[in-house]
């Protein structure tokens, strides 16, 4: 049964609202297009709508993907535009059970409050678990310390709104609520998180200052890896600023516009100056300065709280290693 309601006017989300605590209705909502919403897309007139339930637009965008929402009955896509009569569905998927398992690991915890966490996360540590790594991980760590994670993101990623690599050490924003998870999550889709990394890289880089502004998109001959390509790629800017450069290296401030998946480790490869340590994308020279892992860490992270707007800008330094193999090449 669904709750139906053709008052689509500002107030609309407040009375389905109201409708489902009288009628004890929580998964199913109906309601029709009145003209004030014709030539809408249905994935921001749905955010719009249940914005009380915290849901984000690219929360609406996946729940049209798997035919949670529909129009007159028909699957739609994410920028089809409303119609005056059009006939909305939505049906809210029941959270998933949580598989992931609560463990007693340490947490270097930089900020918390009752809606998000900030950690530093260290190298070598993933950020939920996967094939392979089913256990210690940074999710695992967090149900242990905070119980109520969001469930937003499935059974495996509770609260994880946004991730660095295993290897990549430093801070890492996590929801604790869906309000908190669908407010940081726009803020990354959005683009305006502060994100700042320091990078060791191969090579002299001459120019002070620049811009990597090149699409990314996962190579041909392994799905594991990310290439520079045109095709099925999506849109990823860097800007970079030379902090020290060193006999053979250069230490670079990197701040992320976009936040593709390896981003960072792709650009730098691209434009000649791959990352000290990257077993992957750091070429066949096998320098690694002793360190194991990219020499790449998440120095700053800012964002506005997801309930005061208050805007909030954290750094953590370079870890030991990192800062070892810089005290050595400041010595040669």
């Amino acid at each position: 049964m669904a709750i139906t309601n053709n008052q689509t006017d500002s107030n609309l989300s407040e009375e389905l609202e109201s409708l489902e605590q009288e009628q004890g209705l929580e998964n199913q909502l109906a309601w029709q297009i009145e003209a004030q919403h014709s030539g809408e897309r249905i994935d921001k007139h749905i955010a719009e709508v249940l914005a009380g339930k915290s849901v984000s637009r690219s929360q609406a965008q996946e729940w049209i993907r798997n035919g949670a929402i529909t129009v007159n009955g028909q699957a739609v896509k994410a920028n089809a535009k409303l119609s005056i009569g059009d006939q909305v569905q939505v049906t809210i998927p029941e959270p998933e059970p949580l598989e992931a398992i609560p463990e007693n690991i340490p947490l270097d915890v930089v900020y918390e409050d009752s809606d998000v966490i900030v950690i530093n996360k260290p190298r070598g540590m993933v950020v939920h678990p996967a094939v392979g790594h089913p256990s210690g991980t940074v999710v695992n760590a967090l149900l242990y310390h905070c119980k109520d994670l969001s469930g937003i993101n499935g059974v495996m990623r509770p609260g994880i709104v946004h991730r660095i690599d295993k290897d990549t050490s430093g801070l890492l924003m996590v929801a604790k609520n869906d309000l908190a998870h669908a407010s940081l999550a726009d803020q990354l889709k959005e683009h305006s998180v502060t994100r700042k990394y320091v990078a060791l890289v191969y090579g002299v880089m001459q120019h002070d200052k620049g811009t990597v502004d090149a699409p990314l998109g996962r190579a041909t001959h392994d799905r594991k890896l990310y290439v520079v390509t045109d095709k099925n790629s999506k849109h990823a800017i860097t800007h970079f600023v030379v902090s020290e450069r060193f006999e053979e290296y250069t230490l670079l401030e990197l701040k992320l516009e976009t936040g593709r998946t390896h981003q960072i480790r792709v650009h730098m490869k691209y434009i000649g100056f791959p990352l000290v340590g990257d077993p992957v994308y750091g070429g066949k020279s096998g320098r690694t300065l002793g360190m194991v892992g990219q020499a790449l860490h998440a120095a700053v992270l800012g964002f506005k709280h997801p309930r005061t707007g208050e805007y909030l800008e954290f750094s953590v330094p370079m870890p030991e290693d990192m800062e070892q193999v810089l005290n050595i090449l400041r010595t040669r």
